[in-house]
């Protein structure tokens, strides 16, 4: 059984779902510092420089909207990006500070203004869909430091609300953390006690992807999270364990996912101190 080991790996101890974008951190300068919200439809904030390296960041699946400040002196931008449906080009300028908020996956801000069917695998020029945004988007690009921008950003959001996902969707959302994803349609509905047919159809309209593919997206991230916490973990390990049906089943979605290897992936985390580039600021 082939195997993979990372000793004294200090990457994410929680256990606690918590969505990761690794090549954000890896094209790193420095740090990537992130910091948990206070407001529970918040996952958490973060903000990095990209390397003069960053020629190629990918942004992986996570099931999460996030906000995505280009804070440029002179040019500044800022996206509001659906989770992609597999690894792609975030398209990061080299030497540029970003600061983002990650909501917590299934969770669509209200100001968004777009159909949950057409915010995954999208993205929207934060100006457009949240006009409203307007002086928000100006003084959080001018703040100097990323606690008051932080600040500024729960302010603002603390006047919204996110969508209210239907009592089905809050249901099937919590059963497929609980299981790290690895979970049926079928099973859904025997732990919720809804129909596979009205779960389906529900749980579309509100966050726009399908009960599967959700379930697949937070199954490669827990597959992520064991291979960062782990000081030794096997393919065999991660695939009985997060249901994949073989260890090939589970090499062909950690690709697709990620774009990498597990092997390789793992290789490259350790070798750029991964678990060191991740700060949690002190207030």
């Amino acid at each position: 059984m082939m195997g993979m080991t990372m000793k004294n790996s200090p990457v994410f101890k929680e256990k606690k779902f918590h969505p990761e974008q690794p090549w954000f951190v890896l094209n790193t300068s420095h740090y990537f510092w992130q910091t948990q919200a206070t407001l529970p439809d918040i996952s958490h904030f973060y903000s990095f420089k990209t390397s003069k390296e960053a020629i190629l960041t990918l942004a992986i699946p996570d099931g999460c909207v996030d906000i995505l400040f280009d804070c440029h002196p002179q040019f500044p931008t800022a996206r509001i990006c659906g989770t992609t449906l597999e690894a792609r080009n975030a398209y990061l300028s080299e030497e540029r500070l970003y600061f983002g908020i990650r909501f917590t996956a299934g969770v669509i801000p209200d100001f968004l203004d777009a159909y949950a069917d057409d915010i995954p695998d999208n993205e929207f020029n934060f100006l457009d869909a949240a006009p409203q945004g307007k002086t928000i988007f100006s003084r959080i690009i001018e703040a100097k430091d990323f606690t008051s921008k932080i600040t500024l950003f729960q302010q603002y959001f603390s006047r919204y609300l996110t969508r209210k996902n239907s009592a089905v969707t809050q249901s099937v959302i919590k059963g497929i953390h609980a299981a790290e994803g690895n979970i049926r349609i079928d099973q859904l509905a025997t732990m919720t006690g809804y129909s596979c047919r009205t779960i389906q159809r529900q749980f579309k309209h509100d966050i726009g992807l399908s009960p599967k593919i959700f379930s697949r997206i937070i199954r490669c991230q827990s597959a992520l999270s064991r291979i960062h916490d782990a000081g030794m973990c096997s393919y065999g390990d991660i695939s009985y364990d997060l249901g994949f049906s073989d260890q090939s089943h589970f090499l062909r979605e950690f690709k697709r996912f990620s774009s990498t290897t597990p092997t390789h992936y793992l290789n490259h985390i350790t070798a750029q101190h991964y678990g060191r580039r991740l700060v949690e600021p002190q207030h």
